[in-house]
Parts: structure tokens; C-alpha cells; sequence
């Protein structure tokens, strides 16, 4: 009984998954609950810690979405421009960096690994779009150098919106259309497909125009086009 129970489940979501995709949404679309007020669990308890960790959330870690934990993402969706509505959906969830909280499978497979072509191929755009095009891989390989980092943010738009890591996020680059035939697109597929010029540095910014006094502080390791590359 519990096997056929199982079977059922995973074909129903397998049904709601290929539905979604089905639609022909250009994003994929979770299956998985948003986490909202009176939930509890450690994914409450991750989200709180993502907050605390950028200074959205001042209460205790305890995994209770309480009105303290509820202002909380209100504040950080306003700041984000997300729909701000208090509960952490799958694009809060994901800015954050909290995309394991979100159901996998296959369905989830195939439209994010779309998704992240397109996001990272954004990215590159609005930070590389006139670097040579080994440079433009680079740019996607140190965000992906990241995601495999403890340091940052486990999935490539939680590092991607971090606040403040990339200028293209605060200047709105990001949300610039691309051609689908641009060289950041194949830049980012590549970049995927294991290509990584800088040879694992996770930081890169233009000497001409880094404001950031810390970013100096980093080991040059590499220099393509108008990017340093470090670590």
C-alpha cells in the first residue's frame, strides 16, 4: 500500500510539473508550498538565517514564521522589487538562495536548467557585454565558482541577486532583453558545460572603475580584457 501511495504521489507531480511546463512559460514554475505566516520547520529556519546574514531580520533563529520573521521578507521583497506581500514564494526563495527548499524532479530538471542559461546569460550581458568572448565565459564561470563556494548563496540566482554583488542587478542590466543568438548565450552555456577560464576565482571587477576599496584586497590571478580575475 505504501509503494502504490508513493506511485500515485509521484506521478501526480510529475502530472502538475509537465502541466506548468505545458503552458509555455518561459520560467519554471514550482510545485513546492511558499512558507508563510505560522509555518514552522528548518526551511523557516534557513530563510530566517539568510535574512539575519544580510540584516533583513534581528529575532532568534527558531524556525517559527512569526510577525518579526514576516516584516522581514516584506522588507527584503520592497527592497528587491519582488511582490511584496510577506510570503516567501518561489522568486523570493530563490533571490535568497534557498532554492533547495523548492521541489525538484525531472519536469524541475529540464525548465531550470533553461532558466539558468537565461538568467546567467543576463547577467553576463549587463556585466560583460563588450568583453572579448573568453571574458564573457569568465564572468559566468566566477558566478558559478560561487555557487560551489560555502561562501556564498547555493544556486546561481541566489548569488546573482545577492544584494550588491553585481552592477548589473543594481543598475538594472539584468533585465535587459538578449538575443538568443548573442555571444553571452553560448558564453553561458559554456560557462555551464565546465569552461572556466579563470581557473576557479571567485571575484572579478574592471581596475578603470571598482569603487570598492576591499575588492583590492583580492590575489590577482588572471587578466582578460578589461577584467581582473581573483581569488
Amino acid at each position: 500500500m505504501k509503494k502504490l501511495v508513493r506511485i500515485i504521489a509521484f506521478c501526480l507531480t510529475l502530472f502538475l510539473s509537465l502541466t506548468f511546463l505545458g503552458e509555455g512559460r518561459q520560467y519554471f514554475t514550482s510545485i513546492a508550498p511558499s512558507l508563510k505566516m505560522g509555518d514552522k520547520g528548518q526551511e523557516v529556519k534557513d530563510m530566517q538565517q539568510e535574512l539575519k546574514n544580510w540584516g533583513y531580520y534581528n529575532g532568534n533563529i527558531n524556525g517559527i514564521f512569526d510577525s518579526n520573521t514576516f516584516a522581514s521578507v516584506l522588507r527584503y521583497q520592497k527592497t528587491y522589487g519582488l511582490d511584496a506581500n510577506g510570503v516567501a514564494d518561489e522568486n523570493t526563495l530563490l533571490t535568497m538562495g534557498l532554492g533547495h527548499i523548492i521541489e525538484t524532479g525531472q519536469a524541475y530538471a529540464a525548465a531550470k536548467q533553461t532558466s539558468d542559461v537565461q538568467l546567467l546569460a543576463r547577467a553576463i550581458n549587463g556585466e560583460a557585454r563588450g568583453e572579448p568572448f573568453e571574458g564573457q565565459v569568465a564572468v559566468g564561470a566566477v558566478i558559478l565558482n560561487r555557487v560551489k563556494s560555502s561562501k556564498f548563496p547555493k544556486t546561481i540566482a541566489g548569488v546573482i541577486y545577492q544584494p550588491g554583488a553585481f552592477t548589473a542587478v543594481s543598475d538594472g542590466q539584468i533585465d535587459v532583453a538578449i538575443d538568443p543568438k548573442s555571444t553571452v548565450v553560448k558564453a553561458a552555456r559554456d560557462a555551464l558545460a565546465g569552461w572556466d577560464p579563470t581557473e576557479g576565482c571567485l571575484y572579478y571587477w574592471n581596475p578603470a572603475t571598482a569603487t570598492s576599496k576591499w575588492i583590492w584586497s583580492r590575489k590577482v590571478h588572471l587578466k582578460i580584457g578589461k577584467h581582473w580575475f581573483g581569488i
